[in-house]
């Protein structure tokens, strides 16, 4: 069995004009969380004509940029002439690989009547011989993924395999990605594979493991090494569990752009700012 070594607290940080998300990845004292390299919480939050929520057009390069729907629409478009709209429980793998423009935001019919907005987005890393991957989009619905029953948790599979079930996520870089819940009192034990970092992000209730409780918008980092992860819930519980195989290349990252050398982020904003990339207008 794996212990759970540290438990990380989100920090706030702005997202833009009256935008804000929940942020435990990165964070100074995890060390490697390979190939995992950011996690943002956004809401739940009311949004509406008032309290708009989007992004505007923004450059990715070098990784993969991952939305985790829970409650809500989402609508996004990029310089590759792609629109895609995403309702509660779905989720966009975005592969933004040799690198697009695109933005995001709520769909206008769902801001003029106004609702709840909850979703996160994952960056997960692309090996250097990945990085020049086209770009592409799986816009994958709640209904695709496989519903799997470990213990008392009940989990859906969004990526990778567990027990006799596959996810249909396409896979470059080699994770297991579960979104699950369990009541009160529930106890599961998660098998992680062999040399995966293992990771677990509480979206709400109260998680325990290894003596430690973790808390709404807390992060979860279990050691390494063989074996599963075992978990209790404290309160009823949603959370994800994150487990990669880890990229063992060097990380040269700024802003949107995830390189292995600091010459390659320069060639990355040189194509950004040419046009290289394509160009997305408001």
């Amino acid at each position: 069995m794996r212990n759970l070594k540290r438990v990380i607290s989100a920090r706030e940080k702005a997202l833009g004009p009256g935008q804000s998300v929940f942020s435990p990845l990165p964070h100074p004292e995890l060390g490697d969380t390979s190939p995992f390299l950011m996690l943002d919480h956004f809401g739940p939050k009311e949004v509406s004509l008032k309290k708009p929520f989007h992004v505007p057009p923004h450059p990715h390069k070098g990784f993969e940029p991952v939305t985790l729907l829970f409650k809500g629409e989402v609508l996004h478009r990029d310089s590759m002439g792609n629109t895609g709209y995403l309702q509660a429980g779905d989720v966009q793998w975005m592969t933004a690989g040799s690198g697009v423009v695109h933005s995001e935001g709520v769909p206008p019919a769902f801001m003029e009547k106004g609702g709840e907005l909850e979703l996160i987005q994952l960056w997960i890393n692309l090996s250097a011989k990945d990085k020049s991957h086209p770009p592409r989009y799986q816009d994958l619905r709640a209904e695709q993924f496989p519903l799997v029953k470990e213990g008392d948790a009940h989990l859906r599979l969004i990526a990778g395999g567990y027990k006799s079930e596959v996810s249909p996520t396409e896979l470059l870089t080699q994770v297991l990605i579960l979104h699950g819940r369990m009541e009160k009192g529930g106890k599961t034990e998660i098998a992680i594979p062999d040399g995966y970092n293992a990771l677990a992000y509480v979206l709400s209730g109260r998680l325990f493991s290894s003596a430690q409780t973790a808390i709404e918008r807390d992060l979860m980092a279990f050691g390494n090494g063989p074996g599963s992860i075992s978990i209790e819930a404290a309160d009823d519980a949603s959370f994800v569990i994150l487990a990669g195989q880890p990229i063992h290349e060097p990380v040269a990252s700024y802003g949107p752009f995830v390189m292995n050398t600091r010459e390659e982020l320069i060639e990355a904003v040189e194509e950004f700012q040419s046009g290289k990339m394509g160009v997305l207008e408001e």
